[in-house]
């Protein structure tokens, strides 16, 4: 059965640094595309990272290229997102999510999804 659970959300200031895990099961990596999510209160869910099952590159949303990483451990069934220089318009819900093969920037497209872990980044 697939499942996935986020943690390491947490209080931040403004240019710290944290980093959250998905931790996954009933899948591998071969075969699924996982995403990062987030949703601020009033606002739509956003994808801010994926990774692709077809050669497990990665792809970034403007709003946090070059401050977000997305890695994976497969030893360890967990993908993780290294969240630098943080912004208060980062604070969100962050979900990781999953789907077959591909990646897809739609919340629609996606089977299943984690509970989700609050980022809250203010001084």
């Amino acid at each position: 059965q697939v499942q996935l659970v986020e943690s390491g959300g947490g209080l931040v200031q403004p240019g710290g640094s944290l980093r959250l895990s998905c931790a996954y099961t009933g899948f591998t990596l071969d075969y699924y595309a996982i995403a990062w999510f987030r949703q601020a209160p009033g606002k739509e869910r956003e994808e801010v990272s994926c990774i692709s099952s077809l050669d497990g590159s990665t792809v970034y949303a403007d709003s946090v290229k070059g401050r977000f990483t997305l890695s994976r451990d497969n030893a360890k069934n967990t993908v993780y997102l290294q969240m630098n220089s943080l912004k208060p318009e980062d604070t969100a819900v962050y979900y990781c999510a999953t789907e077959a093969y591909l990646c897809s920037d739609s919340p629609y497209e996606y089977d299943y999804w984690g509970q989700g872990t609050q980022v809250t980044v203010s001084s």
